[in-house]
């Protein structure tokens, strides 16, 4: 009789989900709130992983937005929502998604409410994020990474 592999069961949980870093800026006040209001926009995400212990991660999703006016920096918001999570039982591959996707897709809305909250107290017309689809900015980021790795097909 053939033994069977044994598949460890894949197990995700949330511990905690908390603001790690918070900064709302507005190096043009008070004169921008007089200014005809004309905003630009300029958001940058980013993501960091860090293993706290065996199957216990942190994952910090930090969200940078730039809104100008009139050429002078209205406000500056950066805020870095962070999460703790237990993945255990999945593969190496199964790891980067989850990591790259899946738990940022958990902490976006957390950090949306912050940034929207922060904009409004700090006097600025609601600024409602978009939902991100971090499932193609991950295999853009695979994509990426594969280009900038020379191919070890190549004949010299």
């Amino acid at each position: 009789m053939a033994e069977e592999q044994q598949v460890p069961e894949k197990q995700f949980s949330i511990q905690k989900i908390y603001i790690k870093d918070l900064s709302f800026e507005t190096p043009s006040s008070p004169k921008i709130f007089i200014e005809k209001w004309e905003p630009v926009v300029d958001l940058n995400l980013s993501s960091q992983i860090q293993s706290l212990e065996e199957s216990l991660f942190e994952v910090a999703l930090t969200i940078t937005i730039t809104v100008k006016s009139s050429e002078s920096t209205a406000y500056l918001v950066e805020v870095s929502q962070a999460g703790i999570f237990t993945l255990s039982g999945f593969t190496e591959e199964e790891m980067g998604p989850m990591f790259g996707s899946f738990c940022p897709n958990i902490l976006f809305p957390y950090a949306r409410e912050a940034v929207s909250d922060l904009v409004t107290k700090g006097g600025f017309p609601q600024l409602l994020l978009a939902p991100v689809n971090f499932d193609l900015l991950y295999a853009q980021q695979l994509h990426y990474a594969q280009q900038q790795t020379p191919s070890s097909d190549t004949i010299n």
